[in-house]
């Protein structure tokens, strides 16, 4: 890594981890964005939102970024307005974890929220619709519309980039769909450089992307709620299955990945990698298969990894934990153990 003057040079160049392997060659690997600044892949996109934002004239000098955000986007783009000299207000709810709010002030975002502070409900529709509002009243104030704007899907090109210089091929993509940039920016410009994935969607049951049932679900950054638009970053020309995993499932995998290999991974990111361990064995042999792992634990401390807000909310899922242990344990690359047994 070069010196650097600027947090946002730091961005990029994320590792790859191989997580588990068949007996038929099938790897599933993990693209750790937590090694962002930030620790999460969306400051990818808020850099890309404010630059795409500046070379339309749409942001000057001083100008006032406004995004509802869950906290990961709010991050990079408290991130990015630190850097160039804009004032950035982020539009929240008390659905999102403590610490990224934390963090997004103590960068100097404004934080404005939409609910009060004893209530926990995502709401997704009246964050936007309050942010829009706001952008719309002042002269010098710009809303991202994360959700909307094409510059999110194209901040995560350089995933695809950084993807082929690692290994030949994906041939199987599957992710967690919030706005849909992640998967669907990665899965574009794999295209474009000759590389075609399956791809696969991940959402918390309760969200309304995959068609089903809408209801409320914990999982953080990820899904559309019952009431939310479907924003034009879901790309379903390119999505082959979309599929759902519950909140206990994914907390499940984040804690035992945690537990078994020390690895601290995000709660919605918990659930692509739950969906990619159980079918595994399902994938051609021989596949490459990568999850998008959009942000570390460390940020879920005080939810996921907390077992009395577990219990509150119903969520601990000990079988779960076990299952997951015991794939992870079966399908263990043979470095892996290796390195284990030279150890002990």
């Amino acid at each position: 890594m070069p010196l650097v003057t600027r947090v946002t040079d730091l961005i990029g160049r994320t590792p790859l981890f191989e997580l588990a392997t068949t007996a038929t060659g099938t790897r599933l690997l993990l693209k750790l964005e937590q090694f962002n600044p930030t620790g999460a892949a969306k400051i990818r996109m808020a850099r890309e939102m404010v630059l795409d934002a500046e070379r339309r004239g749409l942001l000057g000098d001083g100008g006032h970024i406004i995004e509802s955000t869950s906290g990961n986007t709010g991050l990079g783009l408290a991130v990015v307005a630190a850097e160039r000299g804009y004032r950035f207000t982020a539009v929240v709810d008390h659905h999102a974890c403590k610490d990224k709010l934390r963090a997004m002030r103590a960068m100097g975002a404004e934080l404005v929220f939409v609910a009060d502070e004893d209530d926990d409900n995502l709401a997704t529709s009246a964050r936007e619709d309050l942010a829009e509002a706001m952008a719309a009243g002042l002269d010098d104030a710009y809303f991202t519309e994360q959700h909307n704007n094409d510059a999110n899907a194209v901040g995560y090109y350089a995933v695809a980039e950084e993807l082929l210089e690692d290994v030949e091929r994906v041939d199987i993509l599957l992710s967690a769909v919030g706005t849909g940039g992640s998967l669907f920016g990665t899965a574009t410009r794999l295209r474009q450089l000759g590389c075609p994935p399956h791809v696969i969607g991940v959402e918390p049951v309760g969200s309304i992307a995959f068609g089903g049932p809408g209801g409320p679900y914990w999982q953080s950054g990820t899904g559309t709620p019952p009431g939310a638009t479907i924003g034009t970053a879901v790309d379903y020309s390119l999505l082959d299955e979309g599929v759902k995993v519950s909140d206990a499932a994914a907390f499940a995998t984040a804690r035992a990945l945690a537990a078994e290999l020390g690895l601290m991974i995000g709660g919605s990111a918990g659930g692509s990698v739950y969906a990619g361990l159980t079918r595994l064995e399902e994938f051609p042999p021989g596949s490459t298969v990568v999850t998008i792992v959009c942000d570390g634990g460390e940020k879920y401390l005080d939810t996921v990894f907390d077992d009395d807000w577990m219990n509150d909310r119903d969520l601990l899922d000990a079988a779960t934990e076990r299952e997951v242990a015991a794939l992870l344990e079966r399908y263990a690359p043979a470095t892996r153990r290796t390195q284990l047994v030279e150890v002990r």
